[in-house]
């Protein structure tokens, strides 16, 4: 392996502070600042951890000239801005999800790539959870066939959750289900169609001027025969929490529990009708990463229920992506190469969801997906 070392910065330390121990341990990367508004809270992760270097001012953090790369987990809203700051100072960004909120924000970080040649990423956690890996096997290997259909859902209860929250249009934030149905096969989204269904509660619809309780998108590929299907729901909608993936193929289809911690089901075409589906419990995919982060495929950073951010606990640990999503970022970097999802393919990803919306505000009008975000 390269001993080259990347100097990182995570940035927000709810969510983020997942990620402390997994930089820390990755062979090719230097935690060398954390970085939150809250003093007190930052440095007692930073003293618990042993990290020297702490910051509550973003921009002063975006000064300091050792570090290469920042790892944005703040709230949704910063994620646009705070990715520009930070090309424009010259460092790499790996943001959360939603890569911005507006299709402009979107526009400026492929831009700002394309003019720097840094490198930004996407860290969407369900296309390296090790469900999607293990169909993405399955694809790789043909062993899928030609594939025919893909669907996928993201559905949550958001009530309670603070600020940005309450009323946000189900598809702002899609990325959970748009990013696997386009990174099975590394398409990209041609065009959008959008319906909404249901209404949620008056005091919700004023936030964003968004009645829907659902919305549902039927996504066109580019250079592609295929469609796919994906809906979402955050409010007044009785369900457990899920992110699914589901593939059809010629050969197999996979399909995504219906109850969170079931197994997959694996139809196999052309056998007895009894024997078509069977349950298959996915393999972990640590095998993929450096000897040192490969436990954190099944583990977090906090010992006990009661300490884990709600979007771990809810989310099922997102699958075991964390060290995935680290070990592809610096990976990227040391090799020089681009990362999945890169400016662009982030851009195909989240632009979908925003433009889907409008789409359902239409009535279901076609939307195309902007030439920014098309290779």
């Amino acid at each position: 392996m390269d001993n080259k070392k990347i100097n990182i910065a995570i940035v927000g330390l709810g969510f983020g502070a997942e990620f402390i121990p997994i930089y820390q341990k990755h062979p090719n990367a230097n935690l060398v600042a954390i970085s939150q508004r809250n003093e007190k809270k930052l440095n007692e992760l930073a003293d618990a951890f042993n990290i020297e270097k702490r910051y509550t001012d973003y921009d002063e953090l975006l000064r300091d000239p050792d570090i290469d790369a920042v790892h944005i987990n703040t709230p949704i809203p910063d994620h646009g801005i705070q990715s520009i700051k930070a090309l424009k100072a010259g460092k790499h960004v790996a943001c959360t999800v939603p890569m911005a909120t507006t299709v402009e924000e979107c526009e400026e970080i492929v831009r700002l790539t394309e003019e720097t040649g840094l490198t930004y990423m996407m860290m969407e956690t369900v296309v390296y959870a090790r469900e999607f890996l293990y169909m993405k096997e399955l694809y790789d290997n043909g062993e899928l066939g030609k594939v025919q259909f893909l669907k996928a859902s993201h559905q949550q209860d958001m009530d309670g959750w603070p600020n940005y929250w309450p009323g946000l249009p189900p598809m702002h934030y899609a990325t959970h289900c748009v990013g696997p149905v386009l990174a099975l096969t590394r398409g990209q989204a041609e065009y959008v169609s959008c319906f909404g269904s249901g209404t949620i509660r008056e005091e919700l619809i004023g936030h964003y001027n968004s009645p829907f309780a659902v919305e549902t998108t039927h996504i066109k590929f580019k250079d592609s025969d295929l469609s796919a299907q994906v809906y979402r729901s955050l409010f007044d909608v009785a369900r457990q929490y899920r992110e699914s993936f589901e593939v059809y193929g010629s050969k197999k289809s996979v399909e995504w529990p219906l109850i969170e911690g079931k197994p997959l089901v694996v139809h196999t075409a052309k056998k007895p009708e009894p024997e078509i589906p069977e349950e298959v419990e996915s393999p972990d995919f640590a095998k993929l990463l450096p000897k040192e982060i490969q436990p954190f495929t099944t583990q977090g950073v906090y010992d006990t229920d009661d300490n884990q951010h709600l979007s771990f606990t809810q989310g099922a640990g997102h699958g075991g992506s964390h060290p995935h999503l680290v070990h592809i970022f610096v990976d990227a970097l040391v090799q020089k190469e681009s990362p999945y999802p890169n400016a662009k393919q982030s851009a195909n990803i989240t632009c979908v969801g925003i433009l889907a919306h409008e789409s359902a505000l239409k009535g279901g009008e076609i939307i195309k997906l902007p030439e920014f975000t098309l290779s």
